[in-house]
């Protein structure tokens, strides 16, 4: 290779003694004077040329590296299995690139531009060739792939260890590139090729590059790489499918899509990228904008799997089944944001980091759309049969325990909703209970009891304020809305009590008959509303009897409180019956419950059961 320097250098003064005194020749050999006194090696034997052709000393400077490199560029076998052959091939290569470089600036010389035309024909066979070598070097250098953790023992391959192994055993022979396993763990580093295969393949980068063939350098890595990924997605269970596919899909298949999803999604961002990104900074050591290039390339298809995987969620149904699945999504998405920024960070890869943030807000905005169609489910919901016995409606279970479900993820709909600066997720809240009580108080008209109608709205106000307490939705509607929701259900309570036992009640008032009525007028009277209170008493327990309170507190509360208004007032009118002299010799047998008989008639009440009216969930 010195000797190949030495002429280069030779030729390059003889070119420049001929053109500056190419029309003096005495000026020429003046020139070649002082380049001899120069240095010794420019002596006029050396700087004497027999071929007088100025494209002379390239033409066997070229000579000299066509016969080294197409030894190589020739061969069958690959150049990296000897150390020593592929040092010489690079020195080689180097030296090629050199003359070109030094010889470029006098193509104005046809002769010299015609040989540097056949030097740029060998440096793109060379070019080909380090191209074999670098794809080769990272196929067989894929073989050594390891996972270097310290819980590597715990990690299965596949979920199913089994069939795993039965898939490996089978494709052996045709699977050349392995891939990543499925783990929980993140610490992990992934040691894709060994050390000395980098440092080969970042030897190769260089002089593609130099020679500007960066691009096929870059093409060729992530082909292979790409293969790497997409195999180990696959391997983690994610299926390749459009928006399209995944919108027609059943919604039971598309939760279990997005389970691994979301676990794909955390092994590609906080393992496999990373690991390739790290890969790549090292094999184009030196030229960022290569292993930025290479690295764009080799996960956008990736990426752009994953990310239309949750775009079809985003823009799919806003059923409100659906919610908790598209916060898993939603969360996920926001989890990883800073890796997406740390991973995606150069220019190559703004534009995923970009899709990354549209698809993540496109994620909250249809949570938000959810919630409003949770809104007119309850708005639509119809005023159809009663349920019977006045009992919980399947609305109110079905929105409270929603609510309740939801509110698990409270700061994930909080950031959801600060996006959106008309609401608040206390407001939204809040909006969706006033909701649901006008819907509950439309459905109350169905009754044509008044009393049953405070029942079936006592019933639902119980259950709303017991799921509210000592959640996080009773901290997003506050204190207030508890105590004057509370309130409410008292006032249904004393409604219920006016509307169906004050008309008992009523009847046994004896206010205007003497302590001790005499005569046949008094007599009749005290038989009449004796006999009318039974009449209401039965009729009333009769029908309330198959009434419904679920709560069994609020059972009891109604029990008690009819007990204290009628025990007290028809204990005094027995006693005043029995004491009128001309009710009849013996009053008793006018008399058709003792106080305890009516008092565990009143026990009965409420003992109604029923599909819909069914006990709390």
């Amino acid at each position: 290779m010195a000797e190949n320097g030495e002429e280069k250098l030779l030729a390059v003064a003889r070119h420049i003694a001929r053109t500056l005194g190419h029309n003096d020749d005495t000026m020429a050999d003046d020139i070649l004077q002082i380049f001899s006194n120069f240095d010794g090696r420019f002596s006029r034997e050396k700087m004497t040329d027999d071929d007088p052709r100025p494209c002379a000393p390239l033409e066997h400077c070229l000579k000299s590296l066509h016969r080294q490199i197409s030894q190589y560029v020739a061969s069958d076998n690959p150049i990296w299995a000897d150390s020593a052959d592929s040092s010489a091939f690079l020195d080689s290569v180097d030296e090629l690139i050199s003359t070109i470089k030094d010889w470029s600036p006098m193509a104005g010389d046809k002769s010299i531009n015609a040989c540097l035309a056949r030097a740029d024909d060998l440096l793109q066979q060379s070019m080909f060739r380090l191209e074999e070598e670098f794809r080769s070097l990272m196929e067989r250098g894929g073989d050594s792939f390891e996972l270097c953790d310290s819980t590597t023992a715990n990690l299965s391959f596949d979920d199913d260890d089994d069939d795993g192994n039965e898939d490996d055993s089978d494709d052996s022979d045709s699977n050349q590139i392995p891939v990543a396993q499925p783990v929980n763990d993140y610490d992990i580093i992934i040691d894709a090729l060994p050390s000395v295969t980098v440092n080969d393949l970042n030897e190769i980068a260089k002089r593609m590059v130099s020679a500007g063939f960066g691009k096929e350098c870059s093409h060729v890595y992530s082909s292979c790489r790409r293969e790497f990924l997409e195999e180990s997605m696959s391997r983690l269970g994610l299926q390749k499918l459009s928006i399209e596919e995944v919108q027609k899909m059943p919604w039971q298949e598309v939760e279990e899509q997005i389970d691994r999803w979301v676990k794909a999604t955390n092994v590609a961002l906080r393992i496999l990228f990373p690991s390739e990104r790290r890969l790549c900074d090292r094999v184009f050591f030196g030229f960022s904008s290569a292993a930025d290039l290479s690295f764009m390339e080799v996960c956008r298809g990736s990426t752009i799997q994953l990310l239309n995987f949750a775009d079809a969620i985003a823009i799919g149904s806003r059923s409100p089944e659906r919610l908790f699945k598209v916060l898993d999504v939603f969360e996920t998405l926001r989890d990883l944001m800073p890796e997406f920024e740390a991973v995606f960070s150069d220019q190559y890869c703004l534009l995923l980091r970009n899709e990354a943030v549209t698809i993540w807000k496109r994620l909250g905005e249809a949570i938000r759309g959810i919630f409003m169609e949770l809104e007119n489910l309850i708005r639509r919901d119809p005023a159809k049969a009663a349920v019977p016995g006045g009992g919980l409606h399947p609305i109110t279970r079905y929105v409270m325990n929603y609510l309740r479900a939801a509110c698990r993820s409270t700061q994930t709909l909080e950031q959801v909703f600060e996006k959106d600066s008309s609401s608040s997720l206390s407001v939204q809240m809040a909006w969706i209970m006033e909701l649901l009580e006008s819907n509950l108080e439309v459905k109350s008209k169905i009754y044509r009891d008044p009393a049953l109608c405070s029942v079936f709205m006592m019933n639902n106000g119980r259950y709303i304020v017991q799921k509210v307490n000592d959640n996080e939705l009773g901290s997003l509607l506050g204190d207030d809305w508890i105590r004057k929701h509370n309130a409410k259900v008292r006032q249904y309570h004393s409604n219920y009590q006016r509307s169906s036992w004050n008309k008992v009640f009523g009847v046994l008032k004896i206010d205007n008959i003497p302590s001790a009525p005499s005569g046949a007028a008094g007599a009749r009277s005290l038989k009449e509303k004796l006999k009318l209170f039974y009449s209401y008493f039965d009729e009333t327990c009769k029908t309330q009897s198959s009434w419904v309170v679920f709560d069994e507190q609020l059972r009891e509360e109604l029990k008690i409180a009819i007990t204290k208004l009628l025990l007290p007032a028809y204990g005094n009118f027995i006693v005043k019956f029995q004491n009128s002299p001309d009710i009849c010799k013996h009053p008793e047998r006018l008399i058709k419950y003792t106080v305890e008989d009516v008092e565990a008639q009143i026990d009965e009440l409420f003992q109604g059961t029923g599909a819909s009216a069914g006990g709390k969930k």
